[in-house]
């Protein structure tokens, strides 16, 4: 009966095709194995962080709905004031650019909401979620991003989030001491 199956098969689909076929079924059946057996893909940390004009302009539950809904998990939260220092020890690559001033002004003037994020490929999603720098162009080019619906233009954007491992790393030790910061210079351009 198996062999009978087979010959049927082989003249319906041609022999390159019952190949075809058998080659795929067993490539999937192996990469589902494969990923079963090594359990999940390893999940990646990041830092987002609600800006002043967020926190203040009610976003923050809307924001953390959509970071949920988007799969990620929150692993650690908290709300603080940032003084000068603090904002100009965060920023210090931005520190010889016309708008550290203004930069400082806006970080001081309200709490913000500090999150570790974790997800597969979380630094990559994060972002994509934010959408681009300056709000006024995610309205025109990703208007379903956060920076889209809350935030202003290209320093009031409401949202922060590390561009790199490395700069996940250094940023979420230095809002959560108890992630150790393996010394990383900084190494990211996003307000």
């Amino acid at each position: 009966m198996q062999l009978q199956c087979s010959v049927i098969r082989e003249m319906s689909l041609g022999v390159g095709g019952f190949r075809f076929l058998c080659m795929f079924v067993l490539l999937c059946i192996s990469f589902f194995s494969r990923w079963s057996s090594e359990g999940s893909v390893e999940k990646e940390k990041t830092l987002a962080l609600i800006k002043p004009d967020g926190v203040s302009g009610n976003y923050t539950d809307g924001i953390k709905r959509v970071i949920l809904e988007s799969g990620f998990s929150i692993l650690m939260e908290t709300i603080v004031q940032l003084d000068e220092d603090k904002v100009a020890t965060f920023y210090a690559e931005h520190s010889s650019r016309t708008f550290f001033s203004s930069l400082i002004k806006y970080m001081t003037s309200g709490p913000v909401l500090v999150m570790v994020l974790e997800k597969e490929n979380a630094i990559a999603h994060w972002r994509g979620l934010i959408g681009p720098t300056d709000a006024r162009k995610a309205k025109i080019t990703h208007p379903h991003s956060i920076r889209a619906m809350c935030g202003l233009d290209s320093e009031q954007n409401c949202v922060h989030g590390s561009d790199s491992a490395l700069s996940a790393q250094r940023e979420m030790s230095f809002f959560f001491k108890e992630i150790s910061s393996d010394e990383v210079v900084p190494t990211h351009d996003e307000l």
